[in-house]
C-alpha cells in the first residue's frame, strides 16, 4: 500500500514529460523550434506552464528529450535493417543499413528535429553526442561482424566507426538541405563505394 503514492506520481510525471514530448515533436516538425512558443507546446499538451519548466527547465530542453527520442526510434529502425537482414553478407547488410539511414534522414521529423533544429539550438557537441550514443554502437559491430567475416580489412574497428558516423552525419546533412532531386543519389553511391574502399577485395 505504502508504494501506491510514489507509483502514482510516478505514473503523472510520465504521463505529463510524454504529452509535452508529443506536443513539441509535433509543433517542431510543423513550423520548427524557432517558430513554436512556450504558451502553445503547453497548450496543445493539456499542461501548466509551470510543468514544462519542473520536467525539462525549458523549450532547448524539451528539444534535447524530443531529438533524444528521435534518434533513439530511429536508430532502432535502422538496427533492424541491419541486424535483421536475411543478406548473409556483414557488408551488404551494412549497405542496406545506409539506405536505411538516408531514407529515415527524409522523413520530415528527423529533417526539421534532428537535422536543423537539434544541431543550431543544442551546439554541434551535444548534438553530435546524442547521435553518437545512438549510432555509434550498431556501426562498430556491424564493422566487426564484417572484419569476422573476412569482407573488410581488419582495421581497428572503432575508429573506423568514428569516421564512418562522421560520413553518415554529414551525408544526412547534405541531403536534408539540398533542393536538387539528384542529391540523394549522388550521396548514396559515395557511401556505398567508401564501404567497398574497406572491402578485402579491394587493392591498397
Amino acid at each position: 500500500m505504502n508504494d501506491n503514492p510514489r507509483r502514482s506520481q510516478a505514473e503523472r510525471t510520465e504521463v505529463t514529460r510524454g504529452a509535452l514530448m508529443a506536443a513539441a515533436r509535433r509543433l517542431f516538425t510543423e513550423r520548427g523550434y524557432d517558430g513554436v512558443g512556450t504558451e502553445e507546446i503547453v497548450r496543445a499538451a493539456g499542461v501548466t506552464r509551470g510543468a514544462l519548466y519542473h520536467h525539462f527547465g525549458g523549450k532547448a530542453e524539451l528539444l534535447e528529450a524530443v531529438y533524444e527520442r528521435l534518434e533513439a526510434e530511429s536508430t532502432e529502425r535502422v538496427a533492424r535493417v541491419v541486424l535483421g537482414s536475411d543478406l548473409e553478407s556483414p557488408l551488404e547488410a551494412m549497405k542496406a543499413g545506409v539506405e536505411a539511414f538516408l531514407d529515415e534522414c527524409a522523413e520530415p521529423e528527423l529533417q526539421r528535429i534532428a537535422l536543423h533544429d537539434a544541431p543550431a539550438v543544442l551546439g554541434w557537441d551535444r548534438w553530435r553526442e546524442i547521435a553518437a550514443a545512438n549510432g555509434l554502437g550498431l556501426i562498430e559491430a556491424s564493422l566487426t561482424a564484417a572484419i569476422e567475416a573476412g569482407e573488410i580489412r581488419p582495421l581497428p574497428a572503432k575508429p573506423m566507426a568514428h569516421l564512418l558516423l562522421g560520413a553518415l552525419d554529414e551525408a544526412a546533412m547534405l541531403v536534408a538541405r539540398s533542393d536538387d532531386p539528384a542529391s540523394r543519389a549522388e550521396v548514396t553511391a559515395v557511401l556505398l563505394l567508401l564501404l567497398d574502399g574497406f572491402s578485402v577485395s579491394r587493392k591498397l
